[in-house]
């Protein structure tokens, strides 16, 4: 409900977010996509990701409480490392999801340097090969990378995206071996 109210706020000055979030957020909802345009679900995946890391440390009590609770929830299941995981279903486009949230850290983590809320190094862990080597398009010099394909970022910020560190591979890298 906290997210929801918030995504139907008009004027960008109330979203609470910075100017490059604000600037992507108006690209996701209201750019005449040539192609492919993000569907609902996965934009709305990014805007509670981006509700949370940005938003719903400044709003109160309301924001604060919610914090709280997935912060319990981490120390809970494995304290020390704060994890937040968005769920879609088969065929909903994680991988289009994936590309916004990188793109939403990375172009915030070139143009705030000394933020500590943003980040422009990645690892993606796949289920296999096959996956590992469709997730190519998370990178942004492949000739079919996402953002610019897609046009999941506005032309005036592609540049800032050469800058992420993405380290893709498969969980058998992770596995014990003689």
């Amino acid at each position: 409900q906290q997210v929801d109210r918030w995504r139907q706020l008009p004027n960008p000055a109330d979203w609470n977010v910075t100017p490059e979030t604000a600037r992507l957020l108006q690209h996701w909802r209201h750019h005449p996509f040539g192609g492919i345009r993000p569907f609902f679900c996965q934009v709305e995946a990014v805007e509670t990701a981006i509700w949370l890391s940005e938003v719903a440390p400044h709003i109160g009590k309301a924001g604060q409480g919610i914090l709280e609770h997935l912060a319990n929830a981490n120390n809970d299941a494995n304290p020390e490392l704060m994890r937040l995981a968005l769920t879609l279903e088969s065929g909903a486009g994680k991988t289009t999801v994936m590309a916004m949230i990188i793109a939403w850290q990375t172009i915030n983590a070139v143009r705030r340097p000394n933020s500590k809320n943003f980040s422009r190094g990645f690892l993606v862990v796949a289920p296999g090969l096959t996956i590992k080597d469709r997730l190519r398009v998370l990178q942004p010099h492949d000739p079919d990378s996402y953002y610019g394909h897609r046009e999941l970022v506005p032309q005036e910020m592609l540049e800032d995206l050469q800058r992420a560190k993405i380290v893709i591979t498969n969980f058998h890298s992770f596995k014990l071996r003689e």
